[in-house]
């Protein structure tokens, strides 16, 4: 890449000339470099990524625009948590689609998390809750809330109701009840090995129990 003073007689030349060089700033600087066009070979292996990506995006669009419990800043924050949890530095939406970018590789069903929240959060009823977007075809069966006190140490584990398609929760009176009032806990759904969804699991949600 060649630094240049006065490109073209321009003192700013941008964008490629004759399709053999390419003229642009970078970092203040008048930079040029040679015309490349990108190596897009499309091979089976792309073209199913690809797909999987395409499917991931239109899901979490169909669960921010849901009529009822739609992916609202609650979910968001939860997959940001999740990312953080992992070690990871990337904003909530590539987090949702990489959750289910797992699970399609894998050959399962995906599944979009949204409307997280726990409807009654005392100590010895802890219930939490969430909606279910995925393709009406392969669902959750099966699956577990997961609770700890930390987002990473998330240690207590409970059988979900099922709803398929619709959410995942608990029937009263059940629900975690050996958890301590005014503590903050952390909680995540993450649905069975050996479940069509296997690896599609949630964000992870914070509330505090009274």
């Amino acid at each position: 890449m060649a630094k240049l003073k006065a490109p073209l007689l321009s003192l700013g030349a941008s964008q490629q000339i004759g399709k053999t060089l390419v003229f642009f700033t970078w970092k203040g600087i008048n930079c040029v470099r040679t015309y490349v066009v990108p190596s897009n070979p499309k091979t089976a292996a792309q073209v199913t990524q690809r797909g999987c990506v395409t499917t991931m995006v239109a899901a979490i669009h169909t669960a921010q625009v849901r009529a009822t419990f739609p992916l609202n800043s609650d979910d968001q924050v939860a997959n940001s948590a999740l990312a953080s949890a992992k070690g990871l530095i990337m904003t909530w939406f590539n987090q949702a689609v990489k959750l289910g970018l797992t699970a399609l590789v894998a050959g399962n069903g995906y599944t979009v998390y949204s409307g997280g929240h726990v409807p009654d959060p005392r100590h010895d009823h802890f219930r939490p809750w969430l909606s279910l977007t995925d393709d009406g075809v392969t669902q959750i069966a099966a699956g577990k809330f997961y609770v700890g006190t930390s987002k990473t140490n998330l240690i207590t584990s409970k059988a979900a109701v099922v709803d398929a398609g619709v959410s995942v929760g608990f029937t009263p009176p059940d629900g975690f009840d050996s958890l301590t009032a005014g503590v903050k806990y952390y909680w995540q759904f993450r649905p069975d090995a050996g479940d069509p969804c296997e690896g599609a699991n949630s964000g992870i949600y914070y509330e505090v129990a009274t």
